[in-house]
């Protein structure tokens, strides 16, 4: 499986909050953001990972060619207008003909059941993708999920109604034939994630949420405190739940 992990934000509501470092390098535990994300993926047997981080970022690039790491480990540095863009840079350096899992770098969840994603995802031949999913809603702007009983992912909605439980986690795990559908957002002009999401739909992917426990988007210094208490709960040992 390969990765790739946005982190070209500007963490402007971060900083705002009176946070010096640059967002990936905020430390969790014992380790900046960055790191500790690249450290679950390489769990998770990582064969590539590819990240991007805006051209204010020295340091950010700096700490991530110092990690010391078995896979390819590919750094684009350009700054973008939106999650969607920053994904469509990063797919120039992706292995067309490769499953892969995206991410942005302040989600925050329990790396036990990423684990339990991934293997499900591997294994289950039927799916275009899996979307991880949440009923923790603390982002500023979720975004809903509406599901069938059995998980299959019917659209997503900027707004909650009746009977839909789960938020974006902001995790995806795809086949490479979303790379095609990608390139017709970028080239449409489209610039959020969340487009692409729904593109995925009206394209006729056959899309699965899967539900994490929780997971934290961090945007503001509340989001940092909760994320630490999150990860000082997290027991040892989760056992996939599907």
């Amino acid at each position: 499986m390969d990765y790739a992990i946005i982190a070209a934000g500007q963490g402007s509501r971060l900083s705002g909050d009176g946070e010096a470092l640059p967002k990936p390098l905020v430390r969790l535990g014992d380790e900046p953001m960055i790191g500790r994300l690249v450290g679950i993926l390489a769990s998770a047997d990582a064969g590539r990972i590819s990240v991007i981080v805006n051209e204010q970022m020295a340091d950010v690039a700096s700490c991530l060619e110092a990690l010391s790491v078995r896979f390819p480990l590919d750094v684009t540095i350009k700054s973008t207008g939106g999650s969607m863009e920053s994904f469509y840079e990063l797919s120039k350096s992706m292995d067309p003909a490769k499953d892969f899992c995206l991410m942005t770098v302040d989600t925050v969840f329990d790396p036990a059941e990423f684990r339990c994603f991934i293997e499900e995802f591997e294994a289950d031949d039927s799916a275009d993708g899996y979307m991880a999913v949440t009923d923790y809603v603390a982002d500023e702007k979720p975004l809903y999920v509406g599901v069938t009983p059995g998980y299959e992912i019917l659209g997503f909605l900027d707004s909650p109604v009746p009977g839909v439980r789960y938020v974006s986690g902001g995790i995806y795990a795809l086949r490479p034939s979303a790379l095609a559908i990608l390139a017709d957002c970028h080239e449409a002009g489209l610039s959020r994630m969340r487009d692409f999401q729904r593109a995925l739909v009206a394209a006729g992917m056959r899309l699965k949420a899967w539900p994490f426990s929780k997971i934290i988007d961090v945007d503001h210094v509340g989001d940092l405190e909760d994320a630490r208490r999150f990860l000082e709960d997290i027991k040892n040992e989760t056992q996939c739940h599907f």
